[in-house]
């Protein structure tokens, strides 16, 4: 061979074992994902099903794609921590946003129920087979049988900042939730229904947390109700964000407006509302019902409630009246929604019924430092004053209270003693001390106390500490007590 023969030959070799070597290290820097299928639980009519996805490669995944068929007869009633379509029983299924990265070495997972026993087929992964072949499909043994799904089984860590951008991945959040959890809203809108069912405990609540920028709306109700209001598949409730069965929860930061009813909390004791705006409602703003005791809403604003019904326009609702107790007596048949405490919210202007209703059959609430502008209160069921006190054992303190027109005023603090069955002394007990209010030259009394012979046991008390002024009659229709 001639020296420049060899020399061409040398020279093509390094150059391929280069062009070599950059290959092997473009192919090595790749994420390789896997998936499998397991039942989770099984009832009679369905099952949870979950997909936990495993990066075996050496670089982040970005996004993901998972595909299955299920068998005539079997369909997805309900899906989380993915966006899921369908085309007749084939399923596909994209990341959320928060679990679309995958880390070398680390795992992802979403989950659905079914309504059928049929079980996915021909599984792929961005367009490869699950697992290298047909998908691994094992069973964990159920350990009962019913004829709803049972609760559905988180694997978020507990801990762990979820942050969410839209409605889907806010609702796969709250599908996903852990204890100990925190989902932070971006700034944005979000439409649609949200519902957390998962409990929280005192050690480690569940937190979701946003500016007031983050805005909640849900156009609903829509669908068939059940009879009594419980998260039901194809129904919406209407509400801004619903809590059932879930306490110790704490909502704090972000606005809910334009629903039927703001924040709800159903058997939901412990939950901390903390800094919301809740306003443009079509009935009350803040319920806290069956039972969702020792509960505290604080430092939050509420405005323009009641649009839809006026009557109904409360701005922060404790309990459920004695009517309802079918539906939300959950304690003894009583709706007890007792210890809960309403601190340094601002509610009102064109809260068209009471600022707060403390309903019968609730006790030992705390009501305290807290404005109420009673401006554009509607006179509507009786909703005529600020606080109408029908619990027992409350202390009302340190609020501050106005009235302007347009609106209906009778008084600033109203008591009311409704018979119930079992019997409670609704409407006595209660205490005020440190209010200022003025009436607006329109109020009757700052504080009208309905019935003293029905509370001789247990007589409410109106401390010499609360001021009054521009009222058509005074302070109280009761001695005060120094």
């Amino acid at each position: 061979m001639t020296r420049k023969r060899l020399l061409a030959a040398l020279a093509a070799t390094a150059s391929a074992v280069v062009l070599f070597g950059a290959v092997v290290t473009a192919e090595a820097a790749a994420p390789s994902l896997s998936a499998a299928f397991t039942q989770s639980s099984v009832w009679n009519s369905g099952y949870g099903g979950k997909y936990t996805l495993t990066n075996a490669g050496d670089a982040n995944s970005t996004r993901w794609t998972i595909e299955f068929d299920l068998p005539a007869g079997t369909a997805v009633s309900t899906s989380w921590s993915s966006v899921l379509t369908r085309t007749g029983q084939h399923y596909k299924v994209t990341n959320a946003g928060f679990n679309g990265t995958i880390e070398p070495g680390g795992s992802a997972s979403f989950g659905f129920t079914t309504s059928g026993p049929g079980l996915p087929t021909a599984c792929t992964i961005d367009g490869s087979p699950c697992g290298g072949g047909a998908p691994s499909t094992t069973t964990v043994p159920a350990t009962t049988t019913t004829s709803e799904p049972p609760t559905t089984i988180t694997t978020v860590p507990a801990g762990d900042v979820v942050d969410v951008g839209t409605a889907a991945e806010l609702q796969a959040a709250l599908a996903e939730a852990s204890p100990g959890q925190t989902i932070r809203l971006a700034a944005g809108i979000y439409r649609g229904s949200f519902v957390g069912t998962t409990p929280g405990t005192a050690v480690a609540p569940i937190t979701v947390t946003g500016p007031s920028t983050a805005v909640l709306i849900n156009d609903g109700p829509s669908g068939e109700a059940p009879s009594c209001p419980a998260p039901a598949a194809g129904w919406d409730s209407g509400y801004g964000f619903w809590l059932y069965g879930a306490p110790y929860w704490q909502l704090k930061g972000f606005t809910v407006q334009e629903s039927k009813k703001g924040i709800v909390a159903d058997n939901s004791h412990h939950t901390l509302i903390e800094g919301v705006r809740v306003h443009r409602i079509d009935e009350e703003a803040v319920h806290f019902r069956r039972s969702s005791a020792d509960s505290v809403i604080r430092d939050s604003t509420i405005s323009h409630t009641g649009l839809g019904q006026a009557g109904y326009g409360e701005g922060v609702y404790l309990g459920s009246a004695n009517s309802n107790w079918a539906c939300h007596g959950n304690s003894g048949g009583v709706d007890r929604g007792d210890r809960i405490q309403v601190l340094g919210n601002h509610i009102g202007p064109y809260v068209a019924a009471e600022a707060i209703d403390v309903k019968e059959g609730t006790a030992d609430g705390v009501i305290r430092g807290n404005i109420f502008d009673g401006q554009g209160v509607s006179g509507q069921n009786s909703a005529d004053s600020w606080v109408d006190v029908k619990g027992t054992g409350y202390v009302i303190e340190g609020n501050t209270g106005t009235f302007a027109s347009p609106g209906t005023f009778a008084n600033g603090y109203e008591t009311h003693n409704p018979a119930t069955t079992p019997s409670f002394p609704n409407g006595c007990g209660n205490v005020w001390r440190d209010n200022k209010s003025d009436l607006g030259g329109v109020g009757q009394y700052a504080i009208k106390i309905t019935s003293t012979s029905k509370c001789a046991d247990r007589p409410n008390v109106v401390r010499a500490s609360n001021t009054v002024s521009r009222a058509v009659r005074g302070l109280t229709n009761i001695p005060v007590t120094p």
